[in-house]
């Protein structure tokens, strides 16, 4: 796979708090990387540098060949999706996703037909006029999704998605939305602090603590923790046995 994004030994300062420490990561067009540690170790900042709502205090960004570091959001073609997805709630399904093309001034009849064409492929067309009080938690997940998808978004950023949902639901999206991204082949790179929801929807992690990256490999991997280091075999590897869920397929090499 090729690269679409690659991060070069980026630092961020708040002050005396040096909250990002020489981060190198690559993001692959195609791939759902989760972003998973403790919390307050950098994952929120370091999506937050990725989409530019933060800029590094040292090191670089590149989109494929093009430094990105010191571009605005709206020039670096992402996109974010915050845990309440965002949604207007005056507005219906057609004018949320809509919305960003109005504010680049797109042709009214292009609007539209970018519009629809995203919300047939998301499956969302029959509730095109329906308001996000009305929509599931997994259409308004997909509304969200088809919001970024209008705009030719190339990577979409997810800040903790499941956080404020209860376990059955939290469940029933991720599945929801880890199919839309295999799909749609959708570059996505998750926030999460919860190792079951890396383990199951990741095709790569990056394992942070106190501002770096500890590791980067895939779910298997970092579960059989070949390198023995005790962080990996506390934060990832005894709490996915505790939940007991996956390892299973894990140990018998059946997920990635």
């Amino acid at each position: 796979m090729n690269n679409l994004l690659r991060i070069e030994g980026v630092n961020k300062f708040f002050g005396e708090q040096h909250a990002l420490k020489d981060i190198h990561c690559t993001i692959d067009r195609g791939e759902f990387v989760s972003i998973l540690g403790p919390s307050g170790c950098g994952k929120t900042t370091l999506l937050r540098v990725m989409i530019g709502l933060e800029r590094p205090s040292s090191g670089k960004l590149f989109k494929e060949e093009l430094e990105i570091t010191e571009l605005s959001p709206d020039k670096r073609g992402f996109s974010i999706v915050f845990q309440d997805y965002a949604l207007f709630p005056h507005m219906t399904l057609y004018e949320n996703v809509a919305y960003g093309l109005k504010l680049k001034k797109v042709p009214q009849k292009e609007i539209k037909e970018r519009v629809m064409s995203t919300l047939r492929t998301l499956r969302l067309a029959p509730a095109v006029e329906k308001y996000p009080a009305q929509l599931s938690g997994g259409m308004q997940q997909r509304a969200a999704i088809a919001r970024s998808l209008v705009l030719n978004s190339e990577l979409l950023l997810l800040d903790e998605p499941f956080s404020a949902l209860d376990a059955m639901v939290k469940v029933d999206l991720s599945e929801e939305l880890k199919e839309l991204q295999r799909e749609f082949s959708i570059t996505m790179v998750m926030v999460t602090h919860d190792q079951e929801e890396a383990f199951s929807l990741s095709d790569r992690i990056v394992l942070m603590r106190a501002g770096e990256i500890v590791a980067c490999d895939t779910p298997r991997n970092l579960y059989l923790n070949e390198g023995k280091d005790p962080f990996i075999q506390t934060f990832i590897v005894d709490q996915i046995d505790k939940r007991g869920r996956y390892i299973r397929n894990l140990k018998r090499g059946g997920a990635s």
